[in-house]
């Protein structure tokens, strides 16, 4: 009889066991829920976060759910992607990316293409570049690649002349050649629209431009060409380059629907680079 019950233990003691490791198996999907998250993508109010918001329209049909989180500069998307607040950014060009990694060691990457905002320079007290006046103010933006870009493009239009070999890392220190002795203001990118008053002109991105109400085709005076290399990507921790989740974000946002969006609500101002 004592067999008997020590037998019955032991027996019933397994079953216990194998239904506990079957209970446990069962709670085991917990993974495949957090894909159910959406995905967090960081941009800067303005034209950004407009094609993004038709990129969570179509990436919501396609089953992939997208959070827009908007930010005011061009410093936090970066710092909030590093630090794992966010999935992926959609704000900057390649030169802006690559100095960032250089400068603060982001673990961060290139992985597509997007858009392209034309630099275009404006102003409201001249007409054309002819009539500036020596001495006259001219606002670009302080943040190196942007500055640069700008100079670049002042450069282009015969107003300055770089030292040979600065290509798009030139600063307001390059300027070998001044003729009429302009004088370059440099501001944060945000705050360059807001000088038009102060300043006899301005080197704008596309981006605040249209904030602000300017329209690049029609109110500038100068304008980069469509072969600018300041084409806008998308980056992500280097870690989820090879993600899928990423690769079917990237497959909307290069899809024909958004290049049709871009394109008519642009009208030209903005460019696919895909």
């Amino acid at each position: 009889m004592k067999r008997y019950t020590k037998l019955l233990s032991i027996l019933l003691l397994l079953a216990f066991t194998v239904v506990g490791l079957i209970g446990c198996g069962k709670q085991q999907p917990a993974a495949p829920a957090a894909a159910d998250k959406p995905l967090k993508i960081g941009v800067t109010a303005g034209p950004h976060a407009e094609i993004m918001d038709e990129v969570k329209k179509l990436a919501a049909k396609e089953g992939l759910k997208i959070e827009v989180v908007e930010f005011n500069d061009y410093v936090q998307p970066n710092v909030a992607l590093s630090q794992g607040d966010i999935d992926a950014n959609s704000f900057q060009h390649a030169p802006y990316l690559d100095n960032m990694v250089k400068d603060r060691q982001y673990d961060l990457v290139n992985v597509a293409k997007t858009v392209i905002f034309p630099m275009a320079i404006y102003s409201k007290k001249v007409k054309t570049l002819s009539e500036l006046k020596a001495g006259a103010t001219i606002a670009i933006p302080n943040d190196p690649t942007n500055g640069g870009r700008a100079l670049l493009l002042l450069e282009k239009q015969g107003l300055i002349k770089l030292k040979p070999g600065t290509g798009l890392k030139a600063t307001a220190a390059d300027v070998a050649e001044n003729p009429k002795n302009f004088k370059i203001k440099e501001l944060d990118a945000a705050q360059v629209p807001r000088s038009l008053e102060d300043v006899d002109l301005a080197a704008i991105n596309t981006n605040y431009a249209m904030t602000a109400g300017l329209v690049p085709n029609k109110d500038s005076i100068a304008i980069e060409s469509g072969d600018s290399p300041y084409a806008n990507i998308i980056a992500v921790k280097a870690k989820d380059k090879d993600n899928p989740v990423i690769a079917k974000f990237i497959k909307v946002y290069q899809s024909e629907e958004i290049k049709k969006f871009v394109n008519e609500h642009f009208k030209g101002s903005v460019v696919v680079a895909w």
